[in-house]
């Protein structure tokens, strides 16, 4: 009798964990610039849901990603950052991978008894099936496998673009016109099967990265343009989310987080601009510098909304850091699964979720260009070498800056002249940094 009712307390305390397991939903923008919503002060495009979403939790000003899109979704699927995994050939005629050591937001989370769904931009390996998103944790996939640009007449490759249901290949050529709304769909019908939880979405737009494409009955509507249509397609998808989650009574129990994965593409390559794609076809990164594919804010500093009913405030605005890799561990966290054995960098962001008057635990924010690390932020004050965006759109001579991101959050003074010993003390730091990560500095160590 003692022992049935021990394994009776056992049983309870199992299902009584596993209702207290929050779902979770990640939507994942593909190059929206920190500017692009009306709720971080865009002028003329509309994103009414996803500000409902900012105004019933809590929207962050100083969230940080990567540069560039393969880099931002191994911290956000890994928690780790890129220098440490070596993940090559995921793009297009690519045969790389995320490598078997790593355990992915979806493997973590699947091992704590959750069903696990993707729909969206994958771009972490297809070649083979096993570095599809159903070999790395995803019980279902829909999406591309890369970006929906690497098709002629942008990128010269014979590789035919499919759109994938699972491992399967159902549609070439792609609609791209309707993949937002169909990628809905799936995330939709995935949530109401899912409903008795614990479960989860991670859905990754495939836009408004270029080339654009939306349904007509989007198109037109938006005073900012065929770029404005886009972003307001995808708020129309935020809202479909919100209230299928409702609808289902969910809400309440389901972490929902908004999010970019870089900034905006506002220098494209030549390449780029054929075919309809015009100049104008880039977001806003509001007062912020650069764009993606540099390490000025612009191109690393991107919105970033989290509701979480009962754990973080309503109507609730920080300038505190957090990152992509803070995501992946505070998840992981919040779901009671168990952290990798190995280093993550990120972290677990619950306690400042919580209260309006606690710290974030990320104090320092690394900025990374191919192998090195070019940047380093501490406090207000930004470190940064801006010799790697020669090949891009940076024409002046190259130079070490300091900046104070507080007063001068569009990275327009200077101050590396003014700030010798706060100058020194960050590339100390940095250097120390990069030398336990194995990478480099732009700067000499006498400098």
């Amino acid at each position: 009798m003692r022992t049935i009712f021990l394994l009776s307390g056992l049983l309870l305390a199992s299902a009584a964990t596993a209702a207290d397991q929050p779902n979770i939903v990640v939507l994942f923008a593909d190059d929206l610039g920190y500017g692009d919503l009306s709720s971080y002060g865009h002028p003329t495009i509309r994103t009414p849901n996803i500000d409902r979403l900012a105004g019933e939790g809590l929207r962050l000003t100083s969230f940080y990603s990567a540069p560039a899109c393969v880099q931002a979704r191994i911290r956000l699927l890994t928690g780790r950052y890129p220098i440490r995994t070596e993940i090559r050939g995921t793009s297009v005629d690519g045969k790389g991978g995320i490598p078997e050591g790593e355990l992915t937001l979806p493997e973590a989370l699947r091992s704590a008894g959750y069903k696990t769904g993707m729909v969206g931009k994958w771009h972490l390996g297809y070649a083979e099936s096993r570095f599809l998103p159903t070999g790395q944790g995803f019980d279902s996939w829909l999406g591309l496998p890369y970006s929906n640009d690497m098709i002629k007449p942008w990128v010269q490759t014979d590789e035919p673009l499919w759109l994938y249901d699972d491992t399967e290949r159902v549609e070439h050529p792609v609609d791209q016109d309707t993949l937002t709304t169909r990628y809905t769909e799936r995330a939709v019908r995935f949530i109401r099967e899912s409903r008795n939880g614990p479960f989860f979405l991670y859905f990754a737009y495939s836009m408004p990265h270029l080339p654009l494409h939306t349904a007509d009955r989007f198109r037109g509507h938006s005073r900012g343009g065929l770029y404005g249509d886009v972003i307001e397609t995808i708020d129309w998808s935020v809202g479909e989310v919100l209230e299928t989650l409702e609808q289902l009574g969910l809400a309440d129990n389901t972490i929902v987080i908004f999010t970019s994965d870089n900034g905006p593409w506002q220098n494209p390559p030549d390449r780029m601009l054929q075919k309809g794609n015009l100049r104008t076809h880039a977001g806003s990164t509001g007062l912020l510098r650069g764009s993606k594919a540099t390490t000025y804010e612009g191109g690393v500093r991107v919105p970033c909304i989290v509701r979480w009913p009962g754990a973080v405030p309503a109507g609730r605005v920080s300038a505190e850091m957090a990152a992509t890799t803070d995501l992946f561990v505070t998840l992981v966290q919040a779901a009671g699964a168990k952290l990798p054995e190995h280093t993550v960098d990120g972290f677990d962001l619950r306690p400042f979720f919580a209260a309006d008057d606690e710290a974030s635990p990320r104090q320092e924010q690394l900025y990374f260009w191919r192998g090195q690390v070019v940047g380093l932020r501490a406090g207000k004050w930004k470190l940064h070498s801006n010799s790697h965006v020669r090949a891009g759109w940076w024409k002046g001579e190259d130079a070490i800056e300091l900046f104070d991101l507080d007063a001068d959050p569009a990275e327009s003074v200077n101050l590396a002249g003014d700030e010798p010993s706060v100058l020194r003390r960050l590339k100390l730091r940095a250097q120390v940094v990069a030398e336990e990560l194995g990478a480099g500095v732009p700067w000499g160590a006498d400098e």
